[in-house]
């Protein structure tokens, strides 16, 4: 079959890989086993030949094979993660679909629904790698809502990053720093939140192996040259543990482990200790093979033999056997004092423990029943909780997602000894909005054991909370300089934009109302130019100021009337001399442009209104006030109220002619926070014939820039075609006319 597909991949495929595929494919055959059909197993190989005869794997953006990518990733996701069945066939199918040879709804109808559901995660998160090695950070958010809807397909993604980096040798070196970094940042975090500690650990050896070359090297020479002394050392330690479990008669393996390099590198940065001085530079595993219900009394058995051979470190022992992790992981370790005064971590297992800490949630999925939820499926659940204010900057969600992945779990307990598991140095608050939002609201102290603890108090393992309220307490910006955990992250995020929102509207409601006492027409244009002035970043910093009483309204309203004076004396209005009340309809005409006025009015001056600022082709009308006409766009956001309250005072006024001058138009536009998307809309004003940029301005934050920029131009069909432009370039979201 393989000599074929490769025959018909015209040189798609290299030498090495046409060579590989036909023991890539039997050996995946013997992982998979009797999990997948062998009507499956046929149609699969003959869907796979079809897409390969319409040229349906060609090289990806890496330069690889796709369909021989796709078996090594399906390889280990069987051997070594240990998920079978419907999730081997779907890896091996996923190319063809995305390369749109087969659609996703043939794949649910041919091989069933499951299969199906997992390309399409797949596809969704291929489609956001499309022309990147790393994910875009405003991508980041359709990433991990892919993940959270089937935990499979991160399963799946974790397996394809692990063999990328184990072919990296081969990838371009942007895509190498791409990936490595991606793998470090994001996939070992996550692998080690799903138990997948052995696949963790070489995520990270790699990722260190291509972002520091010279500190890797010089970690393994280290171990290398300590290799045959640290066997030695091993063998001396365990021989006499051996012996006596032997006259036991426990059924166990036991065996040294080297720590991983990147774990090392960790000690010697944050230790600042030379490498001689690491004292437990491997640890000594004890797995014993034993039925579930005799598990936990030969860990302690065991521990108990150790600890009376050895000296233990009391401060060192963890126990999960009588609360495991939550993602499943099972083990006790210690700490003791061996031979020639060294310290060794010593970890005691079962088979069924060890398995789990290998494989991590695939593993737990087959003992499922055994030890109840892994907590897995609430960890997810405060993934989905996180993904659902979409309002976070990517950065912040970044960080919102990771903060916990790697930490040590807490285990504290309500007044009736319901259990929560939090991460190392959570505080009173994170267990408040553990148990509910509503709580974590409302929370003003704790009882710690009995004692009275601040709302910071950071909590240990065994601690029993009692929460304290207030029903005037609300979310505070400090707290988030404390919380541990990811949910009270965003739900105190999400309070306070709550509450800066009310504050922003009442303290609109309020400038506007005495606008209005005071009968001073506003012009939002004005205003915004008085708020820039001040020296306000945000028009929402300026609403704040006003809502904590830092600004006194009437003294904004006041400064607002001498900016407006000096922008009159400045101006000088158009005049309609000619008009007179003996023509119907007056043509106004100046060298720029022809308004065409329907009323029997004499004497009266005009000008273009502030607050929407029309120009040549808008639908328009005027208002007359004791400073002539007011022209204003009929979509105007005071129009309402003229047409409401002053109806009688509307003319009709329309263009007429050609225009023949340039009018000042405000744009507000908002994009990502890259220099390269100003000097792109730059470039394309520049290019607009007759045009002129008379401003533009720019407030980055949270990874997000709002801005402003004033054009000159003739008339609303020239400023359709330049919003359609600014629209098509890369990274701007929305573009309004002000």
């Amino acid at each position: 079959m393989w000599l074929v597909y490769a025959k018909r991949m015209d040189g798609t495929v290299l030498k090495k890989e046409q060579s590989a595929f036909p023991g890539i494919y039997r050996k995946l055959l013997r992982s998979a086993g009797d999990s997948v059909s062998q009507e499956d197993i046929k149609k699969a190989k003959e869907h796979i030949l079809a897409a390969a005869h319409s040229g349906a794997y060609l090289n990806d953006v890496y330069g690889l094979n796709p369909l021989f990518r796709n078996l090594q990733t399906a390889l280990i996701i069987s051997e070594e993660i240990g998920l079978k069945g419907t999730v081997i066939v779907a890896v091996s199918l996923s190319q063809s679909v995305v390369q749109g040879y087969y659609t996703v709804e043939y794949i649910r109808n041919t091989f069933g629904r499951d299969v199906g559901d997992i390309i399409h995660g797949l596809i969704r998160i291929r489609e956001l790698y499309a022309k990147n090695a790393a994910i875009e950070t405003e991508n980041f958010h359709k990433l991990l809502l892919s993940f959270a809807e089937d935990v499979r397909v991160i399963l799946i993604m974790i397996a394809d990053r692990l063999y990328l980096m184990r072919t990296a040798k081969s990838l371009s070196e942007e895509h190498l720093l791409e990936i490595s970094a991606e793998a470090s940042y994001l996939y070992a975090p996550i692998s080690h939140r799903l138990g997948l500690y052995k696949v963790k650990s070489e995520l990270e050896d790699l990722s260190l192996k291509f972002q520091d070359r010279e500190m890797y090297d010089f970690i393994a020479q280290k171990i290398n040259e300590t290799k045959r002394s640290r066997d030695v050392y091993i063998a001396e330690f365990i021989a006499p543990i051996k012996a006596k479990l032997k006259e036991l008669h426990l059924n166990f393996d036991i065996k040294g482990r080297t720590k991983s390099i990147h774990s090392i590198r960790s000690k010697l940065l944050k230790q600042k200790i030379e490498f001689e001085n690491i004292y437990d530079l491997f640890a000594i595993r004890v797995v014993l093979v034993t039925p579930v219900e005799k598990e936990k009394a030969e860990c302690w058995q065991v521990y108990s033999v150790i600890t009376d051979m050895y000296q233990p470190n009391p401060k060192r022992l963890k126990d999960w056997l009588s609360i495991p992790k939550s993602n499943g992981y099972e083990s006790l370790h210690t700490t003791v004092m061996g031979p020639h005064g060294k310290w060794v971590e010593v970890q005691i297992r079962s088979k069924r423990m060890d398995e789990i800490a290998e494989r991590g949630l695939a593993a737990h999925w087959k003992y499922k029943g055994i030890k109840g939820e892994s907590g897995l499926d609430e960890w997810m659940n405060n993934v989905r909780e996180v993904l659902e204010h979409k309002e976070s900057a990517p950065t912040d969600m970044i960080q919102d997602f990771k903060m916990d992945l790697y930490d040590d779990e807490i285990f504290v307990f309500t007044p009736k000894g319901d259990l929560f598991k939090l991460p190392q140095c959570a505080t009173v608050l994170d267990f408040a909005f553990a148990i509910h939002t509503k709580l974590g609201s409302k929370c003003v102290s704790g009882k710690v054991n009995g004692k009275n603890a601040t709302i910071r108090h950071k909590l240990q393992s065994g601690d029993q909370v009692d929460i304290l309220t207030s029903p005037n307490q609300t979310p505070k910006q400090d707290w988030l300089s404390f919380v541990r955990t990811t949910k009270a992250r965003v739900k105190i995020k999400q309070s306070l934009k709550e509450q800066a929102a009310k504050q922003v509207e009442f303290a609109k409601e309020l400038l506007h109302r005495r606008f209005k006492n005071r009968k001073i027409e506003e012009d939002e244009a004005r205003l915004m130019r008085l708020i820039k002035k001040k020296g306000f970043k945000t028009v929402t910093d300026f609403y704040a100021e006003i809502a904590g009483e830092k600004l006194d309204v009437n003294a904004v309203i006041d400064q607002y009337l001498d900016l407006e004076k000096k922008e009159l004396e400045q101006h000088t209005d158009r005049s309609v001399e000619n008009y007179t009340a003996q023509t119907p309809v007056e043509e106004i005409t100046k060298n720029e442009d022809v308004l065409v006025i329907d009323q029997n009015l004499t004497g009266v001056d005009y000008s273009l209104a502030g607050c929407c600022n029309p120009i040549y082709g808008d639908e328009i009308f005027g208002f007359v006030s004791s400073r002539g006409i007011k022209i204003h766009r009929r979509n105007c956001p005071n129009a309402p109220e003229m047409f409401n309250r002053h109806g009688y005072r509307i003319v009709s006024v329309r263009w007429s002619g050609k225009p023949g001058s340039n009018y000042p138009v405000t744009l507000r536009i908002i994009g990502n926070d890259d220099i390269g998307i100003v000097t792109n809309i730059t470039s394309v004003i520049s290019k607009e014939k007759g045009m002129i940029l008379r401003s533009i301005n720019v407030d980055p934050s949270d990874g997000l820039f709002q801005g402003t920029l004033t054009v000159m131009l003739s008339d609303n069909a020239v400023l359709t075609g330049l919003i359609k432009k600014i629209k098509a370039i890369k990274g701007v979201k929305q573009v309004e006319r002000l």
